[in-house]
C-alpha cells in the first residue's frame, strides 16, 4: 500500500513538472526569409487622431546599408542605416550557452533567426524604418571616462521637415535611448507621432533549455491592467488582452533569462500594439506624440529601451513593475521568498552551487518533522510487508476479503497506510516552486561550481549529476517497503533509471537541488526506518 502510494506521488510530481513546463527539443532553425516588417504607421492605423502616412509598398527582405558599429563596456551593437534599425547587439558580461568563449547575442539577423529594434515616425513624409539614414561615422567606441554615447543619424533632405535619429548608449546601463529630433522647416504646423517596435520570430532562443519550456513571448504593463502576456499565438489571433491606451506603462518582448523593454518617461500617452508581420515574425511596440510642431520650431521625443538580463534587482529599479518578467507563475508567493534566500546565502559564499546546496539543507531542515512523519509509515509498513504477504497468499484473488484483512492488520498494528501523505503533498510546492526558481534565474547563467560544473544553467557536460542522481534514486527506493505486488516491484525498478534520464537534460544547478535533497533524504530515512525498526523489535521482546 505504502508503495503504491510513494508511487503516486513520485509520478505526481514530476508530471506536474512535465506538463507545467513541457518537453522542449530544440530543432535546427529553418532557413526562411526575413520579411519586412509592414510600415507600422499604415498597419497600425494607430488611433483616430493619428494621420495617413507613407503607403510605400512593403518589401519582402528587410532593407540593408550601412552597418554601425557600437562598442561600450556592456554592448557590442551594429545599426543599420536602412531604417536606423538595431540589427545586432551582444551582452559581453554573458555569454553564449554553447560557446562560453562568445558574448551572448540578444539581437541579430542571422541563421534564419531575427530579433530587431525598429522605429520611425508618423505623419505625411516623414521617416519610418523604411528610410535609408547617412551618419558621420561608422565606428564607435565609448570613450575612458566617458559615461555616455551618442550615434546621430540625419534623415534625406526634405522639404519641410529635418530629422535627426539619436541613439544613446551609457556607461554600465543596459538602457539605450533612441530620440527623435524633427525641426519644422515648412510653413504649416506639424502633429507627428513615433513609434518603436520590436521584431522577433517565434522561436524560443538558441540554447533554451531542451527540457522545461519557458514563456517567449510579449508582455504589457499598466497600473491598472498590471502585467499581461500576449504570446505569439494570441497575436497570430488577433487576441488582444492588454489595454492599447494608457498614460503609464511599458511593453516588452521576453525570453529566458533576458528581456527587451520600451520604457516611456512620465505621465505621456501611449499605444501598446502586437501584431503579426511576417511569416513567423511578430512586433510588439509602442506609439508616442511628439506634440504640435510650430513653423521654425524643434521638438524631440525620447523613447528608453532596457535590453539586458532578467536580473530581479535591476529590474525593479529600472521601471514599475519590469520585474515581473521573471515570471515565478501561480507559486510565485513561495518562489520570491526561496530566491530572496538563495541570493542571501549566495551573498555569504560567493558560488552558486554551495548556495543551492546549502539551501536545499535548511529547507529539508525545515520539512523534517513532516518528512519524519511520513518515513516511520513506510518504517512501519516495513515491518509489517512479511505479514502483508501472508495475508496475500491466505486470500489470493479475493480482493475484497484480502482489503479487509490488511485494514484490520493496520489497526492492530496501530498503522495509517495513508499517514504519509499530507506531508508529502506540502512540501511539493516548495520543491516545485524552488525549481521554478532555479529554471528562471539568470543569475546562474555562466555561473560556475566547481571541476567541471562550469554553468549551472547548462545540463551536466559529463552527465556525472544525473547518474549520482540515479544511484541515490536506486538507494532511495531499497529503502521503502518491498512491494507485494511484483508488478508494482518493476515499476520501483525502472523509475529510478527513468527519472535519471530525464535529468540528463536539467540543468546542472537543478540536478544539483535535486540530487542532495535525495542524500538528505535517504540519510533521513534510513535514521528513522533503523530507529522505528528497533522500536518494533524491542515491543516484540517484551510481548
Amino acid at each position: 500500500m505504502d508503495n503504491k502510494r510513494l508511487i503516486v506521488f513520485m509520478v505526481f510530481f514530476f508530471s506536474v513538472l512535465l506538463l507545467w513546463k513541457k518537453w522542449q527539443i530544440d530543432h535546427n532553425p529553418v532557413e526562411k526569409k526575413v520579411a519586412a516588417t509592414s510600415s507600422a504607421t499604415s498597419e497600425q492605423q494607430t488611433a483616430a487622431h493619428s494621420e495617413q502616412v507613407s503607403s510605400a509598398p512593403v518589401d519582402n527582405l528587410l532593407q540593408n546599408g550601412k552597418p554601425i558599429h557600437v562598442r561600450t563596456d556592456l554592448m557590442d551593437a551594429e545599426i543599420d542605416t536602412a531604417g536606423g534599425d538595431l540589427r545586432s547587439l551582444s551582452l559581453t558580461k554573458y555569454r553564449e550557452s554553447g560557446d562560453p568563449s562568445k558574448p551572448y547575442s540578444f539581437l541579430h539577423v542571422a541563421g534564419g533567426r531575427v530579433y530587431i529594434v525598429q522605429s520611425g515616425l508618423i505623419s505625411d513624409g516623414l521617416p519610418t524604418h523604411k528610410t535609408i539614414f547617412t551618419a558621420e561615422r561608422y565606428d564607435y567606441e565609448m570613450a575612458p571616462g566617458k559615461d555616455d554615447l551618442s550615434v546621430t543619424l540625419q534623415a534625406p533632405p526634405a522639404a519641410g521637415y529635418r530629422v535627426e535619429k539619436i541613439y544613446t548608449f551609457h556607461r554600465g546601463s543596459y538602457i539605450v535611448d533612441i530620440s527623435y529630433r524633427v525641426t519644422n522647416t515648412g510653413s504649416a504646423q506639424m502633429k507627428p507621432y513615433a513609434y518603436f517596435q520590436f521584431v522577433r520570430d517565434g522561436e524560443p532562443p538558441v540554447g533554451a533549455a531542451r527540457f522545461a519550456k519557458t514563456y517567449t513571448g510579449a508582455a504589457v504593463y499598466t497600473q491598472n491592467a498590471k502585467f499581461v502576456k500576449e504570446d505569439f499565438s494570441d497575436i497570430e489571433k488577433g487576441k488582444v488582452d492588454y489595454p492599447e491606451k494608457s498614460r503609464d506603462g511599458w511593453i516588452a518582448m521576453i525570453q529566458h533569462h533576458f528581456v527587451s523593454a520600451w520604457l516611456p518617461n512620465g505621465d505621456v500617452s501611449r499605444e501598446f500594439y502586437t501584431r503579426k508581420v511576417g511569416s513567423d515574425l511578430y512586433s510588439a511596440g509602442i506609439v508616442v506624440p511628439l506634440g504640435d510642431i510650430e513653423a521654425g520650431k524643434t521638438q524631440q521625443v525620447e523613447m528608453p529601451m532596457f535590453v539586458g538580463p532578467q536580473e530581479q534587482d535591476l529590474l525593479a529599479k529600472t521601471a514599475p513593475g519590469l520585474d515581473l518578467v521573471v515570471d515565478y507563475g501561480w507559486l510565485k508567493i513561495l518562489a520570491k521568498p526561496l530566491f530572496w534566500g538563495l541570493s542571501l546565502v549566495h551573498h555569504w559564499v560567493g558560488n552558486w552551487g554551495y548556495a543551492i546546496v546549502i539551501v536545499t539543507l535548511l529547507i529539508k531542515l525545515a520539512f523534517f518533522p513532516l518528512s519524519a512523519a511520513s518515513y516511520k509509515s513506510m518504517a512501519r509498513m516495513r515491518a509489517v510487508s512479511p505479514k502483508l504477504q501472508k495475508l496475500k497468499e491466505q486470500y489470493g484473488n479475493d480482493t475484497q476479503r484480502a482489503n479487509q484483512a490488511m485494514m484490520e492488520l493496520y489497526k492492530t498494528e496501530k498503522i495509517n497506510p495513508f499517514g504519509g501523505c499530507l506531508p508529502i503533498m506540502i512540501q511539493i510546492p516548495v520543491f516545485i516552486a524552488l525549481y521554478t526558481v532555479l529554471l528562471t534565474t539568470v543569475e546562474l547563467r555562466n555561473a560556475p561550481f566547481m571541476l567541471w560544473i562550469q554553468d549551472l544553467s547548462q545540463p551536466d557536460p559529463f552527465y556525472v549529476l544525473p547518474l549520482i542522481y540515479d544511484i541515490t534514486m536506486i538507494l532511495q527506493t531499497r529503502l521503502n517497503p518491498p512491494p507485494p505486488d511484483p508488478m508494482q516491484a518493476k515499476v520501483m525498478q525502472i523509475m529510478p533509471v527513468a527519472f535519471s534520464v530525464i535529468f540528463f537534460f536539467f540543468p546542472a544547478g537543478l540536478v544539483l537541488y535535486s540530487m542532495v535533497n535525495n542524500v538528505l533524504s535517504i540519510a533521513q530515512q534510513w535514521h528513522i526506518t533503523r530507529t522505528v525498526g528497533k522500536t518494533i523489535a524491542a515491543d516484540a521482546a517484551g510481548k
